[in-house]
């Protein structure tokens, strides 16, 4: 398949890049991508990548499996779903926390609907878009509600949301800039957006280098530091309030990554890589947070 190349930096604009790093994609293709950085402003993408045509091609694996809702016997599998379920009851904790009240949600990207569907039964009014057409299908019979393919569907059009969530997609999406605006454009006034993306600093990233499986290439196509992550949002209006940490991923990713670095799991190595990387990342204020993804909160200027 084709792929395009971006001549200009999706941060910056300007069109002076270095190789960063050459990453396999070990989920579907194993081909390599690289991964180069603005010299500008130091931005991460992956370039040249699939056009927003072709991409679909490279999410069809078993092995992606937020966009999956059966029940696995896989250790890894498992361990995900395990996961999810704890994180879904903190989400809702974390939206509550953050709005006076229990207003209107759209969760962008929202997989299989696990979090729009316990959003819902907390109160929330949901709202999901899903691209994906068989996670779309099962995120619209769990919630009970409307999921649409892209954000910029008809229905969407002219409402506006206390509450924006982008749960590790915003890496994903190819309109970045495009993205952000409308983000902006559909958000309250006292609103927050919510962005959780994989951290390209943090400690398990620096050890597992290529190996690291939150680089995905090609789905992912983006790599946001916190510094190109305020960045980014400074130029649509937008401010990072706060940033919070999610200590599970590393544990996650520790385990793919000594897969893709090995040949298989070591378990033993992606505890220990886990626990060091929680315990380095930890800080107590948000500029010097560095866990292994990071959840940014986002209101307007």
């Amino acid at each position: 398949m084709p792929l395009e190349t971006l001549q200009n930096c999706p941060v910056c604009d300007k069109s002076s890049f270095n190789n960063y790093l050459n990453v396999e994609d070990y989920t579907v293709s194993h081909k390599e991508f690289t991964i180069q950085q603005c010299n500008n402003c130091y931005f991460l993408f992956t370039n040249p990548r699939p056009s927003e045509a072709e991409i679909g091609a490279y999410y069809q694996s078993d092995d992606y499996i937020s966009h999956h809702d059966e029940k696995k016997t896989n250790l890894i599998s498992k361990a995900y779903t395990a996961v999810r379920n704890r994180t879904i009851k903190q989400k809702v904790e974390l939206i509550n926390s953050l709005s006076g009240s229990k207003g209107s949600i759209l969760d962008v990207g929202c997989g299989t609907g696990v979090f729009l569907t316990a959003a819902s039964k907390d109160g929330w009014q949901i709202s999901g878009t899903e691209p994906d057409p068989g996670a779309r299908t099962l995120a619209q019979k769990r919630a009970g509600a409307s999921i649409f393919e892209t954000i910029y569907a008809d229905e969407l059009d002219t409402k506006t949301f206390d509450v924006i969530t982008m749960w590790h997609v915003l890496e994903h999406v190819h309109l970045l800039n495009e993205t952000i605006d409308w983000l902006y454009k559909h958000l309250k006034p006292n609103g927050k957006i919510l962005i959780a993306v994989p951290n390209p600093q943090s400690f398990d990233a620096v050890k597992y280098g290529r190996f690291w499986a939150a680089y995905d290439v090609p789905r992912h196509l983006y790599h946001f530091t916190k510094g190109t992550m305020k960045t980014l949002l400074q130029k649509h209006n937008l401010e990072v309030k706060s940033i919070l940490p999610m200590w599970f991923d590393s544990f996650y990713v520790g385990m793919l990554s000594s897969k893709y670095s090995g040949g298989s799991i070591n378990y033993l190595d992606s505890v220990k890589t886990g626990l060091l990387s929680n315990l380095k990342g930890r800080a107590k204020d948000k500029d010097h947070l560095n866990t292994s993804s990071l959840i940014y909160i986002v209101s307007k200027k």
